[in-house]
């Protein structure tokens, strides 16, 4: 199913149950509930973040409880992850919904679907698990659980047809967010940050641990860096959910620090950056679309990175640096996140700054592609959705 599925009765009543456990997830949610309903008559249930609240669901628990990852922080959480997914089956069987549609977080949602008792509603994953990186054998798994699946990079529909896995490209989300819309001089205004003065925004995660696993290397960075060019302006987009653990990690900075949060804040932050050092994920697409030269750092507990190692099909971290097949953003992954390497990158783009800005512009025809063309993800999702479902209706 390469194509995308033709545009299904907009009258059609749906009741569409969503999983998203992280922020990203949470954002693509929002953005897929309200393209269901515009799309037809919508019920919807779940558990999501603030974004997905917005856009009319109401959390069945807070879902940052989700928010985990790696040994030393799922192994103490699990008798609280377990209850949530026998709640959350609970839940599903009791809304009896038309569609089960789960995004990203395969580790809580394989434990939720591992528990429905019925199998009546087809079942979506929406963000097709990486196989051409790392961990290839999860498509079995995930066949197994999952009825279809909904891609976000165009080659990979044919790599799961391949593995007898229905799958339907849609497209990248930061096709439709909002950081192209970001507004860098609007930005230095509310701030009261000149023109003159170069921004270095920082991003140290998303997570809890990962801020605090990788955050204080960031700060041992930023105070290298700061002996240097004290007039750098310092900004730190976080998520609202670990903001209170960032402001902390930089109440002892002995220079000026700006903490924001909201898409907006944070898009406009990145339109007005001159750099960044940012944790390896989605936040470094993002990054590239907006133009900023970035490094990319990052590192796991040694227990899960030693099993992780053995797993990656691929050199690089970084989307970017992935679709390039080169290294276009540096990056310093596990014993090479150390700030003594990471600080000689960052002071690159501050002593080259056309250098910087050349490899800001190729890193963001880079994300151009990736995000395509044509009608939003969120559209496109909605539309394979509603599809999907009546066809398990007439069939």
């Amino acid at each position: 199913m390469n194509a995308s599925p033709a545009q299904s009765q907009p009258s059609t009543p749906l009741h569409a149950y969503v999983i998203a456990g992280e922020p990203s997830g949470d954002v693509i949610g929002a953005r897929l509930i309200t393209a269901l309903r515009d799309s037809g008559k919508l019920t919807v249930s779940g558990i999501g973040g603030p974004e997905m609240e917005a856009a009319g669901i109401k959390s069945l628990f807070p879902y940052e409880t989700l928010a985990i990852m790696g040994l030393t922080e799922v192994l103490p959480s699990v008798p609280r992850i377990l209850r949530r997914m026998r709640q959350t089956a609970r839940d599903i069987a009791a809304c009896e919904p038309d569609v089960i549609i789960t995004i990203d977080s395969p580790g809580f949602v394989f434990g939720v679907i591992r528990r429905l008792k019925s199998r009546t509603c087809p079942r979506v994953h929406y963000v097709a698990p990486t196989i051409w990186a790392w961990r290839a054998g999860r498509v079995k798994k995930f066949r197994k659980h999952f009825d279809h699946l909904l891609a976000l990079f165009s080659f990979e529909p044919t790599l799961f047809e391949q593995a007898g896995f229905a799958c339907t490209f849609v497209g990248h989300p930061i096709a439709e967010g909002a950081v192209a819309r970001g507004d860098g001089v609007s930005f230095r205004d509310r701030h009261g940050i000149k023109t003159n003065e170069r921004v270095f925004c920082l991003l140290p995660g998303s997570r809890r641990g990962e801020v605090e696993r990788i955050g204080p290397i960031a700060a041992d960075v930023v105070r290298r860096i700061h002996t240097k060019y004290p007039e750098l302006r310092i900004v730190v987009p976080a998520a609202a959910n670990v903001r209170v653990i960032v402001e902390k990690l930089c109440s002892d900075w002995a220079h000026r620090v700006l903490v924001v949060d909201g898409s907006v804040e944070r898009y406009d932050a990145f339109a007005a950056s001159d750099l960044a050092l940012s944790t390896s994920g989605t936040v470094t697409l993002e990054l590239a679309y907006a133009g900023v030269p970035t490094v990319v750092m990052y590192r796991i507990g040694r227990v899960t990175g030693g099993i992780v190692r053995h797993m990656i099909k691929v050199t690089y971290a970084s989307i970017v640096n992935i679709v390039a097949d080169k290294l276009i953003f540096p990056e310093f992954l596990q014993s090479r996140c150390r700030a003594d390497l990471i600080t000689p990158a960052v002071e690159d783009f501050l002593k080259y700054p056309e250098k910087a800005r050349a490899i800001g512009d190729t890193a963001r025809s880079i994300a151009a592609d990736i995000a395509g063309s044509g009608d939003k993800p969120s559209v496109r999702a909605a539309r394979a959705i509603r599809t999907i479902v009546d066809a398990r209706r007439t069939g």
